[in-house]
């Protein structure tokens, strides 16, 4: 007999955690479903690439020997409206894709909550294979009775009801909490099914891994470069112990990767662009991805602040992010509350190394 047949689906977990609020409608629980099917779609595409008629690169539609193919965020992206626009469970959606609010058609009914998403994080990796995948959000709708707008999708992380992403690489994972903790479930391809793998999962408190794009190290700040500097000089440093440090380009796997065995992420707000508090978006990145750490036992900050707390001023919002390991998330977060130490030397342009400062 399959060892799937003894685990949980997807749809069973759903179920018994709806036996907690005996007076739920269900909505919720089909609202997650619709999500996950709408990942199920979007693995198919990712895995046929290509093949499937679809392309990874930036820009709109492409003409290939004569015939048009979408991108692959842009069919990702219709592939969550459609997959979510008729079931009755929502007053609205948002994605990083679109400028506005999408509005359900009113020939569907509507719903209670709202889904915030981004199709496909990572897309840019698609051509080299590597990992991409779904970040997603649900909040509640002020107003159920009205057509949905911008304000109403403002609201801090703390609202969220529910978040998480689907990963697409030599499995397809998806990760949800639902404010009781964080489980992951793979899909099974015989089945078609999500089944639970990774039950109540927690991110270690301490690390020796980070993850940060060092080619921007010219524009961080004073308490950022501290942080890394001290990471790069290892056992001979302040730390007294060794950093490995990681960047795969792609927001959902490197926060995969701290879920399963522990870590730090640094986006942060930097210099380069004075304009902007950060890169990442706060409503379809920052947040969902802050409540799974959280609720997985780690932290999210701006640096500065716990990211959650922040209250949105437009859809598109950027901020600057940290998460992962709790104890590296609050030293990174003293750094920018504490006054600066004199300036280190970056251990990799040391007189004696291969490499000389000029």
């Amino acid at each position: 007999m399959p060892l799937t047949q003894h685990r949980t689906t997807l749809t069973q977990f759903l179920i018994e955690e709806r036996r907690r609020y005996p007076h739920a409608s269900g909505d919720f629980n089909s609202l997650i479903l619709s999500v996950a099917l709408a990942c199920k779609s979007i693995a198919r595409s990712v895995a046929f690439g290509a093949l499937g008629g679809v392309l990874g690169n930036a820009g709109g539609a492409i003409n290939v020997q004569g015939e048009t193919q979408k991108k692959l965020d842009v069919l990702s992206n219709d592939v969550f409206l459609r997959f979510n626009e008729w079931g009755g469970h929502l007053a609205g959606m948002a994605s990083e894709e679109m400028e506005d609010p999408y509005q359900i058609p009113d020939h569907y009914p509507k719903g209670k909550y709202l889904l915030v998403f981004d199709p496909l994080d990572g897309s840019s990796n698609i051509d080299v294979n590597v990992s991409v995948g779904s970040i997603f959000s649900v909040l509640r709708a002020p107003d159920s009775t009205r057509a949905a707008t911008q304000q109403d999708f403002l609201q801090p992380g703390t609202e969220q009801v529910a978040a998480g992403y689907a990963v697409y690489g030599p499995t397809t994972m998806l990760v949800l909490t639902v404010g009781n903790g964080v489980n992951g479930f793979t899909l099974d391809p015989n089945l078609g099914e999500f089944i639970l793998t990774h039950p109540a999962l927690q991110i270690p408190p301490d690390t020796h891994e980070f993850a940060i794009n060092a080619s921007n190290s010219r524009f961080w700040e004073a308490p950022v470069k501290r942080y890394v500097d001290e990471c790069l000089a290892g056992k001979t440093g302040p730390r007294d112990k060794d950093f490995n440090m990681r960047w795969i380009a792609s927001m959902v796997a490197e926060a995969h990767r701290i879920l399963m065995r522990g870590g730090v992420f640094l986006y942060p707000r930097d210099t380069k662009d004075t304009s902007k508090q950060g890169r990442l978006r706060l409503l379809y990145e920052a947040n969902p991805i802050g409540f799974v750490m959280e609720q997985a036992g780690g932290r999210v900050s701006t640096g500065r602040q716990s990211v959650l707390e922040v209250r949105p001023s437009s859809l598109h919002q950027r901020i600057g992010l940290v998460f992962g390991s709790k104890n590296e998330v609050d030293r990174i977060e003293r750094y920018h509350h504490e006054p600066q130490p004199v300036e280190m030397h970056n251990p990799l342009f040391n007189e004696r190394s291969l490499f000389h400062a000029v």
